[in-house]
């Protein structure tokens, strides 16, 4: 009997929208469409908004039909190999093919999903061992679907452990913040001692 289960046998995996097939337009009657990034998966796995709110967003307008999220999709960054809950801020983001979105099965916690595939060390070799790409590395989507993902604990302990680790990583990020603050404050006293 294995002792672990591929990725795809726990979530249903789909991939976003190819940006080069995706023809943009200037029709002012077109949707627009954010992106979503890096810097929105951050923001949503600190839960925190980033301070630089007034950089310019990189945005679409088109008439295809592209893939948007949702709140609370489970996302998997092929870029950085993070993965994040999209935030009602970043809800009809478009996805495009640099994320995966994927829906977990009723056995497997998404928060706990996000603490595995951020942070379990089994699951980081395995994708370290397969990155694609000269210059550029990214990881795939067969990658993703054959993640081996041993024996999960029940889903009572599974939501408590991704409860746990979601509000670490925000009050981890809300320490920065205030260090952050706390060093523009200084540095602004000092400007005015020239």
């Amino acid at each position: 009997m294995k002792k672990y289960k591929r990725l795809e046998e726990l979530v249903n995996i789909r991939s976003g929208s190819p940006q080069f097939r995706i023809d943009e337009t200037t029709d002012q009657s077109a949707p627009v469409y954010n992106f979503y990034g890096q810097s929105e998966i951050y923001e949503d796995l600190s839960g925190i908004s980033s301070m630089n709110d007034d950089v310019q967003k990189k945005i679409i307008r088109t008439f295809d039909r592209v893939m948007t999220l949702n709140e609370g999709d489970l996302v998997f960054s092929l870029i950085s190999g993070t993965a994040s809950i999209v935030s009602g801020k970043n809800k009809g983001y478009m996805c495009t093919q640099n994320y995966l979105v994927l829906n977990p099965n009723e056995k497997v916690d998404s928060k706990y999903l996000i603490y595995l595939l951020n942070e379990d060390k089994s699951i980081q070799r395995q994708l370290q061992m397969g990155l694609q790409g000269s210059t550029v590395l990214k990881y795939s989507i067969k990658q993703v679907r054959e993640l081996r993902i041993v024996k999960l604990p029940g889903l009572h302990i599974q939501k408590i452990i991704g409860d746990i680790y979601l509000k670490q990583l925000k009050l981890s990020a809300l320490k920065k913040r205030v260090i952050e603050y706390e060093k523009m404050m200084l540095m602004e006293k000092l400007r005015t001692y020239k």
